[in-house]
């Protein structure tokens, strides 16, 4: 097995440092990127370009009452993470690089420095071209939905709204330069629990896929990583609007 090390990009999230801890457990110490996620307004301007105003604003509606919804949840999520064993803080003496993007120089420095075996990507930017011909390592992505057929924003929550409940998983896939359309390596797929919502399917999903994020790396350290066929269609989802966030809730009790 590569003895190299592990480099992990992330916004971070405290799902996903349930993920770095998983990894740091089996594999040892890992170096953490740390990107300055995208401002709201940058958020906004860019998708806004993609879809328009209108959506744009109705998903700003959802993407407010998801964090509300997360302060008073908390206590909730909290004793998932405990019942799921899950530590979702930096742990002492975690090695942190602080970038203000994963697409600038730093990344690909810290790169040439490392010389990593593999470099492990969760809920960060969208890497360029140019950025990932500059990574001689494999580069995995953990996805928080089952791809292609729930790429981008919120796959958990998607499957549950349209009523495809035996695909609430998420995915381990290789990276190109697409959106979460890199060939898939492992899937997994589990249910809410009781009380669970769009702010808490994320930390649902980290708890049922911290395997397969440990294969994944198994897989690129042992030289075999193995793609496969999904058969599954392809669509990248977004937030959903706050209309459409209370219809289904109304309609389906799904929130």
């Amino acid at each position: 097995m590569d003895r190299r090390p592990i480099v992990f990009v992330t916004e971070g999230g405290e799902h996903i440092w349930a993920i770095i801890n998983s990894l740091t457990d089996r594999f040892g110490p890992i170096s953490v990127v740390l990107e300055t996620p995208y401002s709201k307004r940058e958020l906004l301007m860019r998708r806004a370009r993609k879809l328009g105003w209108f959506q744009v604003v109705g998903q700003l509606g959802t993407m407010v009452l998801i964090r509300v919804g997360k302060r008073f949840l908390h206590a909730g999520i909290e004793s998932l993470a405990v019942a799921e064993k899950l530590e979702t803080k930096p742990r002492f003496g975690q090695e942190i690089v602080a970038v203000s993007s994963a697409n600038g120089p730093e990344l690909i420095e810290t790169v040439r420095k490392l010389e990593p075996a593999l470099v492990f990507l969760a809920s960060c930017r969208l890497l360029s071209a140019k950025t990932l011909a500059a990574i001689p390592c494999p580069v995995i992505n953990y996805h928080s939905g089952i791809n292609p057929k729930y790429r981008g924003m919120n796959g958990g929550y998607w499957a549950l709204a349209t009523g495809d409940v035996e695909n609430f998983g998420s995915t381990t896939h290789l990276v190109d330069a697409g959106v979460d359309t890199g060939s898939v390596l492992y899937q997994s797929r589990g249910k809410p629990g009781k009380g669970d919502t769009i702010a808490s399917y994320a930390m649902r999903q980290a708890a049922f896929s911290r395997d397969i994020c440990i294969k994944a790396v198994e897989d690129a350290l042992a030289g075999r990583l193995t793609p496969v066929d999904t058969g599954l269609p392809s669509q990248q989802w977004y937030h959903p609007t706050i209309w459409q966030y209370l219809w289904t809730g109304i309609r389906r009790g799904i929130w």
